[in-house]
């Protein structure tokens, strides 16, 4: 079969028109697959470690009745803070949040190392507590509760109207 130089060319246009809007079709493809990579890792959660960080090989080491506060404080570092009052306690303490974009940071773990020490400064136990001791708030936001009388806007603001020159202020009845 032989075909004209006019069918060629009209053929030849029908490919290259198809190949362009295979060609456009494939370049939206790939630009909305790059706005997908860039933004989706904006979405991912933020991890953040707060406090004393962890180490279980080194709290594994503290033993009761073997290590006194110079060891302990040796092993794990300065404690997060101590106890004030009765049994002398260090409390080393560890948080790690996660915060997802536009939203507040939740606790994803939450560990307590408590160590109690002696009359003689020696350990006397090791305690571990995790997440079943956290405790979560839900504050009103809307409304801090007061003890006390409610005062509207106009008394706040002409309150004080007869107040200047009371007794016991200068210029006042009573006063120098």
């Amino acid at each position: 079969m032989r075909t004209t130089g006019r069918d060629e060319n009209g053929l030849a246009q029908m490919i290259k028109a198809g190949a362009m809007k295979l060609g456009r079709r494939g370049l939206r493809g790939m630009a909305v697959l790059a706005v997908a990579a860039a933004v989706l890792p904006g979405c991912t959660a933020i991890r953040e470690s707060r406090g004393y960080i962890v180490d279980p090989t080194l709290t594994a080491l503290v033993q009761p009745k073997i290590d006194n506060q110079q060891s302990v404080e040796g092993t794990l570092g300065r404690p997060t803070f101590t106890s004030q009052y009765g049994t002398p306690t260090w409390y080393y303490v560890s948080s790690i949040t996660g915060q997802r974009p536009f939203n507040r940071p939740r606790i994803r773990d939450h560990t307590v190392l408590a160590v109690t020490f002696d009359a003689e400064g020696r350990v006397s136990e090791v305690k571990r507590t995790g997440m079943e001791q956290v405790v979560f708030l839900d504050p009103n936001g809307n409304k801090t509760p007061t003890l006390g009388r409610e005062r509207g806007f106009l008394e706040d603001l002409f309150g004080n109207i007869g107040q200047v020159g009371g007794g016991g202020l200068p210029g006042g009845p009573g006063g120098p």
